[in-house]
């Protein structure tokens, strides 16, 4: 600053000569007309450095598109870039979206973003969705863990997608995790959209028991309704990924806060579900969102409870009430929720019969042992997709 105030002092003297001060003071002329042309607007103070003042860039996004990035975002305060981009696209006509990029700079310059903990991850795996490639192939269902309403009254919502689309075909805040409340459910997503070729539950109650096949009422149900049951791996909530996924855009959206009772969480699972199927673009497909890609099942319902069918040459046996069938003269347990219900049995070897109820394996029994048994099977510690129904 001395310097270009003795600078200026000394050029506008009568006899200054500005190249032989420019080159004394180790500056350009350019420079030094520069701060004359300041100190004659300003005087002393327009000597100081000012702050640089970028000019227009020539690619920058007009004020009206990132307007519409920011409104897109506050009705949608969970979507991310690629999201924003994709519903931008359909449905502002007017002018291509921004990058995914460019929107994200844009939700980060005006505080939209929030940093998240970097989680540690394992490696992905293709189980058991090698079988998810038309919708309804597979439904996936389970319980978003109960959380507690502002009256105090618990909740747990009960969901049911379809894995290939994953389209929302329900979620229901019930008020307990048993049969009688669950199966209504299901009972109106098969008469709205048909029935599935498989059900993926995990097992927990009331999808599965500890009887043998893993079967309860729930899944008998399904078994003569031409469902096969798929559990997934006890402690392996990742083979249901796509739908745990879900559940953390659910909790995410519904649940925080908590609405004041059950009729008004019911109506924010509803307004959720909607915008997950009809609004919510899915990276997965192509950024559409689920419905445009959900179709009905061709397998109508209602339809009559049709026992298992089995081969001519299987032995077939009557599950008493107390759970029990009659072979070789013995009485072996196999599953209250059976009685009634007819299960085939096929000699697999000499001696050995593996017993059956539909595609579900309830175990073996042992005609060479001295007295013969029945062995149910343990779970695998890999299964294949095409033999999960077995397990």
């Amino acid at each position: 600053m001395d310097e270009r105030e003795q600078f200026v002092k000394l050029a506008l003297s009568r006899d200054a000569n500005i190249a032989a001060l420019s080159r004394s003071f180790g500056i350009s002329r350019k420079t030094a007309y520069k701060w004359l042309a300041r100190f004659h607007e300003g005087g002393r103070a327009a000597l100081l450095d000012r702050d640089p003042v970028p000019g227009p860039h020539p690619h920058a996004l007009p004020i009206s598109v990132v307007a519409q990035v920011l409104a897109v975002r506050r009705r949608y305060p969970y979507w991310g870039p690629r999201k924003i981009q994709a519903w931008m696209a359909e449905h502002v006509v007017r002018t291509d979206p921004p990058a995914a990029s460019t929107i994200g700079r844009i939700l980060e310059k005006h505080g939209l973003v929030r940093q998240r903990r970097r989680r540690r991850r394992v490696d992905a795996s293709n189980q058991p969705f090698a079988e998810c490639d038309t919708p309804n192939a597979v439904w996936c269902t389970d319980f978003k863990g109960h959380s507690r309403l502002g009256n105090g009254v618990r909740c747990h919502p009960l969901t049911l997608t379809d894995a290939h689309s994953r389209f929302l075909l329900r979620c229901e805040a019930l008020e307990a995790e048993n049969t009688a409340l669950v199966q209504p459910v299901y009972d109106a997503a098969f008469v709205e959209y048909g029935l599935p070729l498989a059900m993926r539950p995990d097992n927990g109650s009331p999808f599965a028991t500890l009887g043998a096949g893993g079967l309860s009422r729930l899944a008998v149900w399904w078994v003569k309704l031409g469902i096969r049951p798929e559990r997934i791996e006890p402690g392996k909530p990742q083979q249901n990924g796509r739908h745990e996924r879900m559940h953390r855009t659910l909790k995410q959206q519904t649940t925080k806060p908590p609405q004041p009772t059950m009729f008004e969480q019911q109506l924010a699972f509803d307004r959720f579900r909607r915008e997950f199927n009809e609004e919510r673009p899915h990276e997965a497909l192509e950024q559409r969102p689920p419905a445009s890609v959900y179709s009905t099942s061709p397998r109508s319902y209602p339809c009559p409870l049709r026992p298992p069918e089995y081969p001519g040459e299987w032995e077939r046996r009557l599950v008493a009430n107390n759970g029990s069938i009659k072979w070789r003269g013995e009485r072996f347990f196999v599953s209250e929720c059976l009685a009634g219900e007819w299960v085939g049995l096929n000699e697999t070897d000499e001696g050995i019969w593996r017993a059956m109820f539909g595609p579900v394996h309830l175990g073996t029994v042992n005609d060479r042992a001295k007295e013969p048994t029945f062995v149910r099977p343990s779970w695998p510690r890999r299964c294949h997709p095409s033999s999960r129904s077995e397990v």
